[in-house]
């Protein structure tokens, strides 16, 4: 079993920026492939970011140039960097993880085999 605990959510306006970081207990993180979601009130699970283990990266095309996700192996930490932020962007953001790495199944939250509590980021207009 592993637990992923997310945290750095809260309340910023439009155009500011936030660190959300999950911190995963597992000695395997580094073989882990790694996903952000998010999900709004009334709307399904989205995907926003994916950092697969050997390195690569994907995005939502609504958080290119915006969000950027990374890790760090030795914290077994992921963290996603949201700079200009928008209305939009308010959701609870869950991350996830999954041993091993994934092709286009990166975009589908069945992919990944650990999930996060979620963490609350809110952007006031």
């Amino acid at each position: 079993q592993v637990q992923l605990v997310e945290s750095g959510g809260g309340l910023v306006q439009v155009g500011g920026s936030l660190r959300l970081s999950c911190v995963a207990s597992t000695r395997a993180f580094s073989r882990y492939s790694l996903g952000w979601f998010r999900q709004a009130p009334r709307k399904e699970r989205e995907f926003v970011a994916a950092s697969r283990w050997t390195g690569s990266k994907d995005y939502a095309d609504s958080v290119k140039g915006r969000f950027t996700i990374s890790r760090d192996n030795d914290k077994k930490t992921v963290y996603l960097q949201m700079n200009n932020l928008k209305p939009e962007d308010t959701a609870v953001y869950y991350c996830a993880l999954r041993p091993g790495s994934f092709g286009s199944d990166y975009l589908r939250p069945p992919s990944y085999d650990y999930w996060g509590q979620g963490t609350q980021v809110t952007v006031s207009s």
